[in-house]
């Protein structure tokens, strides 16, 4: 598959974020790819998985487009989302299709450049590359770098961005007008009719992944609204 067809498969669509922690219940890869092959019953048009471990695994089983990714903690940076070249390539040896890297503009582990793991990246793999970014002027900077994609993946989770209960749509709003490359949308995208608004807001595609895959999270979604009927405006 091209890079256009590829990004042709998932405009309009619905990428499900199949990610679990160590500790958790579901955490592994042979139910984050059971999970994966639910979604893509469900209709999904691709999966966001974290580690080379779930994306390999994810995409032998299910052989749908895989956005990567692999969450790693370093001391010396608050970034996290493939955070290093070594985390970037060894998401793209486990054959995700995109890798997708934190493109904000916090200091990276070990000063690395964000530029110069894109250029590695260009030089050694023929993956797509997504910025998540936090703000309108990470994503024209990562447009400028060479990304193919750019996500909204953090806004709310860098110090200087908005913090918001549901998606940042004025944040699809400005990058959709300021970029050329296509804008994915994610992050705090709770309901349907809100992924259908940020699609109707330029979105290329809507990526869902604790309302769709974290029944925890969704548990206690309720359990806080039934508890605290003022705030869901019930009382």
């Amino acid at each position: 598959m091209t890079n256009i067809e590829l990004l042709s498969s998932l405009k309009g669509g619905l990428i499900v974020s199949c990610q679990a922690y160590p500790g958790e219940i579901l955490f592994g890869s042979d139910i984050m790819t059971k999970m994966a092959l639910e979604a893509k019953s469900g209709g999904a048009v691709g999966i966001r998985a974290n580690s080379p471990e779930d994306i390999a695994e994810i995409k032998s089983q299910t052989g749908m487009p895989v956005i990567g990714i692999w969450k790693t903690k370093y001391p010396d940076s608050s970034i996290y989302i493939t955070p290093t070249l070594k985390e970037a390539e060894a998401v793209a040896a486990a054959g995700a299709d995109i890798v997708a890297l934190d493109a904000t503009s916090r200091t990276r582990p070990g000063q690395e450049s964000l530029a110069d793991i894109v250029d590695s990246l260009r030089s050694r793999y023929g993956v797509m590359l997504m910025a998540d970014v936090s703000n309108v002027q990470e994503g024209i900077e990562a447009e400028k770098m060479g990304f193919d994609i750019v996500s909204t993946t953090l806004s709310g989770y860098t110090p200087y961005s908005r913090e918001l209960d549901g998606p940042d749509l004025e944040l699809i709003t400005e990058l959709t007008a300021a970029l050329s490359v296509p804008v994915f949308a994610e992050g705090r995208i709770h309901t349907p009719d809100q992924a259908t608004h940020c699609l109707g807001l330029g979105a290329y595609s809507v990526v869902v992944g604790s309302a769709i895959t974290r029944p925890q999270t969704i548990t206690k979604r309720f359990v806080d609204e039934i508890r605290n009927p003022a705030v869901s405006g019930l009382a």
